[in-house]
């Protein structure tokens, strides 16, 4: 006899990881973690410029609680490439599958926004394009050019991919030298076959020590979330290797789950623990360290840029090594 069982049961045998998460309780957020919902003009510009210049952000794709915040005071993330990834991370609310094929014009439009919102520092990210036989380095480039001759009094910040089995792909984004090269880590080795399966730890860390062997002028930064499980340890020995591969700026903010078929949160970390997380940094060296259970790597990013640039002036003034 056949035994017909329900689609819900289906798929739990089929994907148990996955139903395991959907049935978790979903954590109250903590008074801490509340922000105030997107209002006003400046927020409404902001967003008329992203949709008039056919652009794709990552605080709405990503669902960033900062965007109300951000957007309001002219900042935006650009995310270039699209806006599906060709990784399936379970941390991240960005969709997965088969991206289009990459638009050309898309650096000028990126470069003309900047200039249009008159932006002192601009942040570009971008899907994970493991399509593509370079990962998207060259769109990296390009975009970064662009953006040079449309506002040369910019700065500029990129957040890549690891650019994973793409040979020659990050030289190719360094040598296109934006003021500070971001790639983040995300969470401790122990937990990345979970959460981010499609990449490998010490592929990512040898990344960042690459940027500062072939241009060590450009800043360094990299970040984790917290709140997935990990431990006090492990987060340290990560800020470890972080300053072995010569990174600058660390970033540690609270995981926050998107919905939920995404990995669930084990806890929220309170104010005091970031603060210590925040004091540990600084005594391993790190010329900037932002921690708070709303930082994000682009959150606040041109005052932190600036106070980055100052921190290494005073070291070099001092006579430390950066």
């Amino acid at each position: 006899m056949t035994t017909l069982i329900d689609t819900r049961q289906q798929r739990a045998l089929r994907h148990p990881e996955k139903q395991k998460r959907e049935d978790t309780p979903v954590l109250r957020k903590p008074d801490w973690i509340r922000v105030k919902a997107p209002a006003g003009g400046v927020f409404a510009e902001t967003r008329s410029v992203v949709k008039d210049n056919n652009l794709v952000t990552v605080c709405e794709e990503a669902g960033c609680p900062n965007i109300g915040e951000c957007w309001s005071q002219k900042h935006a993330t650009f995310m270039i490439m699209g806006d599906t990834c060709t990784r399936a991370c379970s941390f991240c609310n960005v969709k997965t599958g088969m991206p289009s094929a990459l638009d050309a014009d898309e650096p000028r439009r990126v470069a003309e926004a900047t200039a249009k919102m008159e932006l002192k520092h601009v942040v570009v990210t971008s899907v994970d394009r493991d399509d593509l036989d370079d990962g998207g380095a060259e769109h990296f480039a390009e975009t970064i050019r662009a953006i040079r001759a449309a506002a040369p009094g910019t700065t500029i910040e990129i957040l890549t991919p690891d650019f994973l089995r793409k040979a020659g792909a990050a030289e190719i984004v360094i040598d296109a030298k934006a003021d500070v090269f971001n790639h983040n880590l995300e969470t401790v080795p122990r937990l990345y076959l979970s959460i981010r399966p499609g990449a490998r730890y010490y592929h990512s860390l040898r990344l960042l020590e690459r940027v500062k062997e072939r241009d060590p002028s450009q800043f360094t930064k990299s970040g984790i979330m917290v709140g997935l499980g990990e431990t006090k340890e492990e987060v340290m020995q990560v800020m470890d290797d972080m300053r072995s591969a010569g990174v600058d700026f660390l970033t540690i903010g609270q995981y926050l789950q998107p919905t939920r078929k995404h990995a669930a949160i084990d806890r929220y970390v309170t104010p005091d623990e970031f603060k210590g997380y925040e004091a540990i940094a600084r005594a391993k060296g790190f010329l900037m360290v932002s921690a708070s259970p709303l930082t994000r790597s682009s959150y606040h990013a041109g005052e932190d840029f600036e106070r980055l640039r100052a921190a290494r002036e005073a070291a070099l003034k001092a006579g430390k090594r950066v």
